[in-house]
């Protein structure tokens, strides 16, 4: 059965590997798994055809055979435990792995993506600067922690696996902030991932669309 997954017709980053279907585009390429491309735009995003898809009218959704599904992380978790090579096969670690992901997702993601809210929606509100501050403070807090754990390993936890795709999908979200050039051993970290020719295949897969 063809994987067939949803992205954006142009996207808002202009191909530049920020928008969440790289994820799921980086994980296929790492389990090995060939795929179509189903580009929408913003208005049939907000369409039934595609909210029968994702329900909350965004980007990327997933299809194989009978099976849809939405939310980057669960996808890239079914990719995971379906093919190998994203989770290890010691129980453990494998959990401890499934764990980073969330950790990305949940503790990492929000208050980069507050950033982006404060600094390009709000960004005109008198209040802006000031709560700049106090949302740079809150994301350094989370680099810091995150830095401290990483230390000087190439991964989180042992080998390369879902954890690492994920965390480096979000991180990446927070380069132009110049928050990563605060943890040199962060930006590394990236910089690693970004390297890896799985990346390189789904990165150049999203922006030949663009380029377009």
């Amino acid at each position: 059965m063809t994987i067939i997954i949803t992205a954006f017709e142009k996207s808002p980053d202009r191909g530049m590997g920020l928008a969440r279907d790289t994820r799921v585009r980086w994980a296929l390429e790492e389990v090995g798994q060939p795929y179509d491309v189903r580009l929408v735009s913003f208005k049939a995003m907000k369409e039934p055809a595609h909210l029968s898809l994702h329900p909350f009218g965004q980007i990327p959704t997933y299809e194989e055979g009978d099976l849809a599904l939405f939310e980057t992380g669960a996808i890239v978790l079914h990719l995971a435990q379906r093919h190998a090579g994203l989770l290890p096969s010691d129980a453990d670690a494998k959990a401890r792995a499934i764990t980073w992901m969330f950790a990305a997702l949940n503790t990492l993601e929000p208050p980069i993506l507050e950033l982006f809210t404060v600094r390009i929606l709000e960004g005109d509100k008198p209040w802006a600067s000031e709560r700049l501050s106090l949302v740079l403070d809150r994301a350094r807090t989370r680099f810091g922690q995150l830095s401290a754990r990483l230390g000087d390993a190439d991964w989180l936890d042992g080998a390369f696996s879902a954890g690492d795709l994920m965390m480096v999908s979000v991180l990446l979200r927070a380069r132009s902030s110049g928050l990563l050039d605060e943890f040199p051993n962060l930006a590394a970290y990236v910089a690693r991932g970004e390297a890896r020719p799985a990346y390189q295949r789904a990165f150049a897969a999203q922006m030949a669309i663009n380029a377009k």
